[in-house]
This record gives C-alpha cells, structure tokens and sequence, in this order.
C-alpha cells in the first residue's frame, strides 16, 4: 500500500481508507447505506490490515455515534498504535441549543464522547464535519489546539469548507500559532469535480491533502448504473439520491461510458478505474472507499498497485468535464498566469 503525506505535515496515510458509514446502520438513511455489526466489522477490518489500509474514518453523525462504537468494538484488542483512527463532528448530535458546531462547548464534549465510543484515548485525524459561521474561528481553533495540546487529538482537517472557509482558518491559524488543517475531507469524483475548482488550487498552495468522500460519485460508478437501464433494486440511491449531490443523467451516462471503455481495456472494474483516476490527482493524500461486504471492499482495494495511462486519464477527462461557474471559467482561459494544479 502506498503511503503519502497529509497536506504539509510530516504525517503519512494510506493512499485508500476505510470508510466506516455502513456501520451501525441505525436510522432510514445509514441503513440505505449498509447495516455493518461489530463480527462484520471484524472481517473488514482484518481485509483492510492485510492489504495495507490502517486508517478507519467515521463520524459522529453516522448511525447517530453508533458507526464508531461499532469501530470501537472492531478494534478492540489490536495494537492502537497500528492503527489510524479518523472522525469528525459539529453536525447536530443532540436536542441541545449547544449540540451542534464549533463552539468550545461543542467540540470538547464531541471529542470526548467520540473517545469513548472508540475506546481510545487519542484521534489520529479530528476533522471538523461542515463549517460554523456562528463561532467565531479564533474559538474553534483555540480550542482544537487545547485538546491537541491535551493528547487527545493528533491532527487536525477541516471538511465539506468552502475555499474562504478553509483560508480563513489557515490565517487565523498562522497568526496565534494554532494547529492548522492538514486535511480536507471534500467529495470529489468523476462525476462531481467542483473540488478542482478552487479547493484544489487552494490545497495545493497552502498543503492541505485532500481526503477523498463518496470517490463512487454518491453510489453511481460502482458498475451497475447503465444508460437505458433501470436503477438495480438494491441501490442505496431509491432512499439517497435527493440527499446527495445532483449529477446531471446525460453526464453520469457519458462518464460511465468512458468508465466502460477502459475498463474492458485494463481488465478493471468500473469502480477501480474510477477510483484509480482519483488517486492520480493533484492534492490528494487519502481516498475513503466503504464497503457492505467484503466483495465490495475487495474490489475497491483492487484500485491500487496499478496506474491509467495518460492517455486513458485524459479520456476520463474529458468525459467528465462540465461548464465550471464563475469567476472559474474565466480564469480557465488565462492558464498562463493561473495555472492548474500540477
């Protein structure tokens, strides 16, 4: 398995993680997702040791905290310091005027409850789930470096920020010498590359590494969607598809076609192609693959050990490619003074 660096810190992750959203499945729509106990749990987990992925992301949200006490049971017994564990908070955890955001009140009794669920003592990766305009940044970030400070955190990221949201964070960072956002955890795929838009420039100029969700475009290149054929009767999009991003058909169609065409050319699967074309972007450090079952995860992990050749990712590409909105598009024609990622 191959390992990169977190953003601009001396941190290394695996090029895949483990997503732990099919754990728990407590709930109408984690249990679209996947109803994963803790003996599934188990096998996995081992799955993903043996090939070389140690690092589990979940969040407090997933089956409302029951995702990582499902994780915490999973691990238990295993060397902790073999394992890296992700989560994240400040969506809504409770009735509360307080449960929910980045408020010193918020984030320490978050932190705490997602140490107990784990069974751990420490995060590897706390990563704040969606930005609070209502806390003020120098609390949230003052804070975060109280519970680094107190062993309980290791490193910080932020997640689903807009570009300000994050350059924010980073400045106030940098200017009372708080811990800074090595990570973003930001959906990306082929069939939703908004994160190349701003995200991506932004990551790379200030090292941040990109933490990759629902890299399968929220269930759709995973193989089974075909243009002229009907949704699969087990598809988590029947419950799911108007809580995610929207894909347009005609683009999902052209992408899955390219999918198709390369896939049969590699000897692949649609999802590894998929896949394999997002660990080959610039900023990304780590791709979050879930799986219901161990086939699922098999086949994900299939996803490393190989490359696309150029010519395949620039097929991928152009399949992919939309109308960026403004000022993006503008800047899209002036590459000699503002150029992509590289």
């Amino acid at each position: 398995m191959e390992y990169r660096f977190l953003g601009k810190s001396g941190f290394r992750v695996p090029v895949l993680s483990f997503g732990t959203g099919t754990f728990g499945g407590k709930g109408e729509f984690f249990q679209a997702w996947g109803n994963t106990d803790v003996a599934e749990a188990r096998k996995l987990i081992d799955i993903c040791l043996e090939a070389g992925v140690n690092m589990f992301d979940s969040a407090d949200i997933y089956s409302g905290g029951a995702a990582e006490s499902v994780l915490g049971e999973a691990i238990k017994g295993r060397p902790r310091d073999k394992l890296l564990i992700s989560t994240k908070a400040t969506f809504r955890s409770g009735e509360g005027a307080n449960d929910i955001g980045a408020s010193r009140h918020h984030l320490v009794s978050a932190v705490d409850a997602a140490l107990r669920r784990l069974g751990t003592d420490y995060i590897d990766l706390f990563q704040l789930h969606g930005f609070d305009a209502a806390t003020p940044v120098e609390e949230t970030l003052s804070t975060l470096d109280d519970l680094v400070r107190a062993g309980k955190l290791r490193y910080v990221g932020a997640s689903n920020f807009s570009g300000w949201h994050l350059m924010k964070s980073l400045a106030v960072a940098e200017r009372y010498g708080y811990p800074r956002y090595v990570a973003h955890q930001a959906y990306y795929s082929l069939v939703g590359r908004d994160y190349e838009w701003e995200l991506m420039p932004l990551g790379q100029d200030q090292g941040v590494g990109a933490v990759v969700w629902s890299p399968l475009g929220w269930g759709r290149l995973t193989g089974k969607i075909r243009r002229g054929q009907a949704l699969p009767a087990n598809s988590r999009l029947h419950v799911t598809a108007d809580m995610g991003p929207p894909v347009p058909d005609e683009l999902l169609y052209r992408v899955v076609d390219a999918l198709d065409k390369i896939a049969g050319e590699t000897g692949k699967t649609v999802p590894q192609v998929a896949l394999n074309w997002l660990l080959q972007r610039p900023t990304v450090s780590s791709v979050v693959i879930g799986a219901r079952d161990e086939q699922q995860l098999r086949q994900n992990l299939g996803a490393v050990g190989w490359n696309l050749t150029q010519a395949q990712v620039a097929e991928l590409d152009a399949a992919s490619t939309t109308t960026r909105a403004y000022p993006y598009w503008h800047q899209q024609g002036f590459l000699e003074r503002n150029p992509n990622p590289v």
